[in-house]
């Protein structure tokens, strides 16, 4: 069983930046893809970001230049770095990790991120 806590949601204004971060309890991320979704008010989740392995990268267009997915070994987190951020963000975003071997998938319980002036 793999842990995940998503942190570092608010409110924010458009235009702001926000950092999400997802603590899990991996030693390192060489055999997982970590991807971050999000959820806003009746509307279906979707995939945000990617990384794989811990070094392959990959964006849905709506955050491309914009966003950054990256993970950290030491601390055992991945980082959802988001800059320019819009009302269209606003959502509830979770962490979600699956084993590359195996298949098996873990999620965390979501953070919530608002984008309004």
């Amino acid at each position: 069983q793999v842990q995940l806590v998503e942190s570092g949601g608010g409110l924010v204004q458009p235009g702001g930046s926000l950092r999400l971060s997802c603590t899990t309890s991996l030693n390192n991320f060489r055999q997982w893809a970590v991807n971050w979704y999000r959820q806003a008010p009746g509307k279906e989740r979707e995939l945000v970001a990617t990384i794989v392995g811990g070094t392959s990268t990959m964006y849905d267009d709506s955050v491309i230049g914009r966003f950054t997915i990256s993970t950290d070994d030491d601390k055992s987190t991945v980082y959802l770095q988001m800059n320019n951020l819009k009302s269209d963000d606003t959502a509830v975003y979770y962490c979600n990790t699956r084993n590359l071997r195996t298949g098996d998938e873990y999620w965390g319980q979501g953070t919530q991120v608002t984008v309004s002036s």
